[in-house]
């Protein structure tokens, strides 16, 4: 087991949840895209609002695949301190 597998293992012992159905692949996938193609602080909140709408019925690969593919597909905007150096 690695790190992470003993910390999702103690988790969900914290929490009450049975470590075979977390999809942490899914999870960290997602989590990757927004951090790299929206917002960095985007992916634990991305996370969390996946585990919500997990808890409220929706399928877990579905909801990730489709929160992955919308971070995909977000427009690109760069601060304006980084689109001009002069500021």
């Amino acid at each position: 087991m690695t790190v992470l597998d003993d910390w999702v293992t103690a988790v969900c012992a914290e929490v009450g949840l049975d470590p075979t159905e977390v999809p942490v692949s899914a999870v960290l996938d997602l989590a990757r895209d927004v951090a790299h193609q929206v917002v960095r602080p985007g992916a634990p909140v991305s996370a969390y609002l996946l585990g919500v709408a997990v808890g409220r019925g929706a399928d877990p690969a579905d909801a990730a695949a489709r929160l992955s593919a919308l971070a995909a597909d977000w427009p690109v905007r760069l601060d304006a301190e980084l689109a001009d150096p002069t500021s």
